[in-house]
């Protein structure tokens, strides 16, 4: 009479016995994804066809999904621009992704005019989070804060106002 198991086999026995789920529909896979986070079609199609989901069906299903309202690319693309945003990142950056989604450029030109931040601001933000010293003076800060800043897609105006000493 040991824990490891006596009752167990009674459990394991009628496993069974349990009706399994019938396969999801494409539509079904679709809405589920969806209905953690937006996607772009491009990326729904993806993921779609990782699932098993021949190309057509995949487009079928997506295509009532974005009728139905629950696919917007125009959405997608305003909640990334929000969220990257929101994580320092600048206007460069968030275009070059909104692109690899397959958004586009007409989508992406709309979302990136409709930006009610201001980038400058954000870039000044970020440095006071990440680099405060390049606020101060110091040359090699300045340098190596401008770069950062370049690499999160920033443009050089945004750089020299956010580092403008006030």
């Amino acid at each position: 009479m040991t824990g490891s198991g006596g009752g167990d086999d009674g459990v394991a026995s009628s496993a069974p016995k349990r009706r399994r789920r019938p396969e999801p529909t494409p539509l079904q896979r679709a809405l589920g994804l969806l209905t953690r986070r937006d996607h772009s079609r491009l990326e729904l199609s993806r993921k779609l066809q990782q699932r098993g989901v021949e190309p057509d069906q995949a487009d079928a299903a997506i295509g009532k999904l974005t009728a139905a309202g629950w696919q917007d690319d125009g959405r997608f693309a305003e909640s990334l621009l929000r969220n990257r945003a929101g994580s320092g990142y600048g206007p460069a950056y968030i275009r070059a992704e909104l692109a690899t989604h397959g958004l586009g450029s007409d989508v992406i030109a709309a979302v990136m005019d409709g930006f009610e931040g201001d980038w400058a601001e954000n870039a000044r933000d970020l440095l006071q989070r990440r680099h405060p010293q390049a606020l101060c003076g110091d040359r090699d800060a300045r340098r190596k804060a401008a770069d950062f800043l370049l690499r999160r897609g920033f443009g050089m105006e945004h750089v020299r106002a956010a580092m403008a000493v006030e």
